[in-house]
């Protein structure tokens, strides 16, 4: 998989928990924008679309970064796809394989309460 960046067809916005001070001398969780990454986003398979259908099922992706992107389990990736609807992965996992040419990233899908 040489030369990757070609495949990197979409931006991501990485998001990471960080704690901040609430000025009252507690702290607060909020999440930070931390970088921009370019990324592949695969499609799920025909079985994993029918099952995401099903409520209170998950959806997962594999996304796949440039091997020094700056993400890692437990972050939030958001950008668009290729109909402009906004997205929002929560990163499972991070790996890379022996030779360092990718960096693939398990990810759940967040998709927001329809009516809600």
């Amino acid at each position: 998989m040489k030369g990757i960046g070609r495949h990197l067809n979409r931006t991501l916005t990485a998001w990471r928990e960080t704690t901040v001070d609430d000025g009252a001398g507690g702290q607060e969780t909020t999440l930070a924008q931390v970088a921009t990454v370019r990324g592949k986003v695969d499609q799920p398979s025909p079985t994993e679309r029918l099952v995401a259908q099903q409520s209170g099922s998950r959806h997962s992706h594999n996304i796949y970064l440039l091997p020094r992107a700056n993400v890692r389990r437990g972050d939030e990736l958001r950008g668009t796809d290729a109909l402009g609807n906004a997205q929002k992965f929560r990163v499972l996992s991070v790996v890379q394989p022996s030779t360092p040419v990718y960096s693939k990233a398990l990810v759940e899908l967040i998709q927001s309460q329809q009516g809600a």
